[in-house]
């Protein structure tokens, strides 16, 4: 079974598959750690945490592809790679579907958006001709082959025109083959409603990003309204930014991180997280 049939196998049980956000190994085997049975690597917070810029257009392919690499080495669990517009025209989505066969995804999120894009959730956002990027995603399935991917066709239409025109192109992916339909920044419950309402043939993905566009809603309330996927791509990416502020702040005013010690991991704990005991072992089995 490929990897993305494991996502397919996942997104057809009654419970919607749930991702967590990740931007590099580290961050994916938390995620993993934690008993998510999939993950979503998310360009936002790549960019950020490999660039320390916005979501603006400014990540790689390069970049976006030696993550990809990097998570899908340090994690068993399947793994959706956020390649946004696919880096250019049809030819380039070939090479971003093979880059990321090549580094062991199970599938990719690609989206409409005239480049260079930007987060979803900001505003100043334009679509490419529908036609234009059903050319992308025909090619982004024929280069999958044998070899499989996951395909996550994503509109950014209902900020950039409206909803009805997101809903046209929404089945228009799906007409196409893509195995998901992610239309982004939905702003009410009504909005998701509709969305699921006329697509219910297709697996939909929903976007929940903390004080975004969408009302930020829970896995139960989102299977109800027809959602099978559902990312959570900043989470861990603002979470971690928190608790590296705050502690910064702290160690600098205060010169010791002594008196936090309950905030931080423990070094042991932090140590087996990263398996520094298969490495001991492996030093003794060849002689270092």
């Amino acid at each position: 079974m490929t990897r993305a049939e494991q996502i397919r196998e996942l997104v057809r049980r009654p419970e919607p598959l749930l991702m967590a956000g990740v931007y590099d190994a580290l961050s994916a085997k938390i995620a993993a750690a934690a008993g998510f049975e999939a993950t979503f690597v998310s360009g936002y917070s790549v960019a950020a945490t490999a660039l320390g810029e916005p979501d603006f257009g400014l990540l790689t392919q390069t970049e976006i592809t030696a993550t990809a690499r990097a998570v899908g080495a340090a994690i068993s669990i399947p793994v959706l790679i956020d390649c946004d517009t696919g880096y250019g025209n049809a030819v380039n989505v070939v090479r971003t579907v093979r880059d990321m066969q090549r580094a062991g995804a199970a599938g990719i999120f690609l989206e409409d958006q005239v480049w260079p894009k930007r987060c979803g959730h900001m505003r100043g956002k334009r679509v490419i001709p529908l036609e234009e990027q059903l050319a992308k995603l025909r090619a982004a399935r024929d280069a999958r082959g044998t070899a499989d991917l996951f395909l996550v066709a994503r509109t950014d239409a209902r900020a950039a025109v409206d909803l009805d025109e997101a809903i046209r192109r929404g089945r228009a992916f799906r007409d196409v083959g893509a195995d998901a339909v992610f239309i982004e920044a939905p702003e009410s419950v009504d909005e998701l409603g509709a969305i699921a309402r006329a697509l219910p043939d297709v697996p939909l993905v929903a976007n929940m990003v903390e004080k975004g566009r969408t009302p930020l809603l829970s896995k139960e309330e989102l299977r109800e309204l027809g959602f099978q996927m559902i990312v959570c791509p900043l989470a861990g990416l603002l979470a971690a930014a928190r608790a590296l502020r705050e502690t910064y702040r702290h160690l600098r005013q205060h010169g010791t991180t002594r008196d936090i010690l309950d905030r931080l991991l423990a070094f042991e704990e932090f140590n087996a997280l990263v398996d520094l005991e298969a490495k001991y072992a492996l030093d003794q089995k060849y002689g270092g």
